[in-house]
């Protein structure tokens, strides 16, 4: 969604047609890796997420998450949501983690895959809790999505605004954000930190980046129409309309960005001692 917001923007600022080339799966290891290998002469880019600081800490990548990149700008932030279809008796995160504890390792957290944004989430989760869960690791947040609706995933975690319609039909039900503050888009569901699990915090990024080696005065060329395409009140309201916040950064700041991403999900890996060959 991010990147269609951007391109015609970028397609009408720089005076050539921007095409969007969805890559999905192995939790954004494929498209990022093409893009990686990609000739750096700024006619290939990347839209990457939350995953790009994950999937360093849990495997060796045949790229580096900054290195391997010309770092252009961070986009947004969103958050997301922990959720569980109709057919599970429960309606909050205490709720949830009361039934996870009657019935350990029975219940299943489907994700988009192992090392998303979404896997993460619910492995935090799963240990600030103290419970025991099957990760399913599917191919992409569709198909996770697909058995969450069907009931064969008891809970999951994917964004608002992908959560939203599902939500209003009496689907799924949300059980805690993952930001620190409540959405605007779900006044009234709380947070998981304020649930009972304090310091709970799994938000979601986007950002723009491309192949290693472009030319500085391309870099600096996309930065600053991302700047100003950011600033378009048109684009913020519809960012704040899907849940997310304009979070721009320069190049050096997102290179900043992305290593203490990296830290802090380290932490979460250590603490999870999660792997990537294992269920949960």
């Amino acid at each position: 969604m991010v990147a269609r917001v951007i391109a015609p923007k970028m397609s009408e600022r720089l005076g050539v047609s921007v095409i969007v080339d969805n890559r999905g799966g192995a939790g954004a290891i494929i498209g990022t890796g093409l893009a990686a290998k990609a000739t750096p002469d700024g006619y290939t880019l990347l839209v990457c997420d939350t995953a790009h600081t994950i999937q360093p800490v849990l495997q060796k990548l045949e790229y580096d998450p900054i290195r391997s990149f010309s770092l252009i700008a961070s986009l947004v932030t969103g958050d997301s949501v922990l959720v569980s279809p109709a057919n599970v008796p429960a309606r909050s995160i205490q709720e949830f983690i009361a039934l996870a504890k009657k019935k350990p390792g029975q219940l299943v957290a489907g994700t988009a895959g192992a090392g998303s944004s979404g896997h993460m989430a619910l492995e935090l989760f799963r240990v600030m809790a103290g419970i025991e869960l099957i990760m399913a690791h599917y191919k992409g947040a569709g198909a996770a999505t697909i058995d969450l609706l069907g009931g064969t995933v008891q809970i999951s975690n994917i964004t608002i605004q992908a959560a939203l319609p599902h939500i209003k039909a009496g689907r799924i039900k949300a059980l805690g954000v993952g930001g620190m503050k409540r959405s605007a888009l779900l006044p009234n569901v709380p947070t998981v930190s304020e649930s009972g699990l304090t310091g709970y915090l799994s938000t979601g990024w986007r950002g723009l980046m491309g192949p290693s080696g472009m030319p500085a005065p391309i870099t600096a060329r996309l930065t600053r129409e991302i700047r100003i395409i950011l600033t378009s009140e048109e684009v913020k309201t519809h960012f704040a309309n899907n849940g997310m916040d304009i979070d721009f950064r320069d190049p050096q700041q997102f290179s900043v960005f992305i290593a203490e991403e990296i830290k802090r999900w380290s932490g979460v890996v250590r603490k999870a001692n999660i792997r990537l060959d294992a269920r949960n």
